[in-house]
């Protein structure tokens, strides 16, 4: 399709339960075959680009990773007119140059997840469908992102591997040895299967991750809510600008094909 992809959906994650700069137009609930959202949807304009915002563990936060109907999110958003996505997650550091409050747009991830009901292509179908998701994170949107961080100044990150574990508990530092083994430069509980889900009905995806803690073993202290929530108010104000600047770019994307 040539035309743009017009409404933004921004799924916020711990410490993003609501947006500030967000002119809201209205709140709306809506349901899914699969069940209910984590929150209302609620529809508005950041810096003039029609948005629509959605809490992922609800608001107040109330949902853990493990039990997040991403199914019903993603379908929600898709339902709602939104054909780019960008999920804000709180992740832990592995890479030494992504500490607390550092902003990171990474590009692969690694699933390590189980037991949630990860695709949309079940039940009585007519055919089985596998997507391509060799590049989970739409390029063109990280370009937006990151060209967004650049304008503000706000330091980040243009790469990572995230890899999605699957709480609600932190890992032990053998998981993150491990995990860095593999190639992980980032932890966090929400990535997988929220990707995946945008990419099976043709939403560009990205991922806006920002640091909270250095991940188990990367530190000799144990990891606490204070450092979490410090990380939180030092890094937030920079992925609400980057938000805000990238926008109209987003909003200006062409609309990819329904896998199905």
């Amino acid at each position: 399709m040539s035309d743009g992809g017009g409404v933004v959906g921004i799924i916020g994650g711990t410490g993003l339960t609501t947006l500030s700069g967000l002119e809201i137009t209205g709140t709306r609930t809506r349901e899914t075959p699969w069940g209910s959202p984590s929150s209302v949807l609620t529809d508005g304009h950041l810096d003039g680009q029609p948005v629509v915002f959605l809490s992922r563990h609800g608001n107040p936060h109330r949902i853990p990773p493990h039990q997040v109907n991403y199914r019903a999110n993603i379908k929600a958003l898709y339902d709602a007119g939104v054909r780019t996505v960008i999920g804000v997650n709180a992740v832990g550091g592995i890479h030494p140059d992504m500490g607390p409050a550092c902003v990171v747009i990474p590009d692969q991830i690694i699933d390590y997840t189980w037991g949630r009901a990860g695709t949309f292509f079940e039940g009585d179908l007519e055919q089985v469908t596998h997507i391509d998701f060799t590049w989970p994170y739409d390029q063109e949107a990280r370009n937006i992102i990151m060209q967004a961080a650049k304008v503000h100044g706000v330091p980040f990150a243009g790469f990572g591997v995230y890899g999605a574990t699957q709480g609600p508990r932190l890992e032990t530092a053998a998981e993150i040895r491990r995990m860095e083994r593999d190639g992980c430069d980032l932890v966090g509980m929400t990535g997988m299967p929220e990707a995946a889900l945008a990419a099976e009905l043709g939403m560009r995806y990205v991922c806006l991750g920002l640091v909270v803690n250095w991940a188990a073993g990367k530190t000799e202290q144990i990891i606490t809510m204070a450092e979490i929530e410090a990380a939180i108010d030092q890094g937030m104000s920079g992925v609400r600008r980057i938000l805000e600047v990238s926008m109209a770019g987003l909003g200006k994307l062409k609309v990819l094909p329904q896998s199905s």
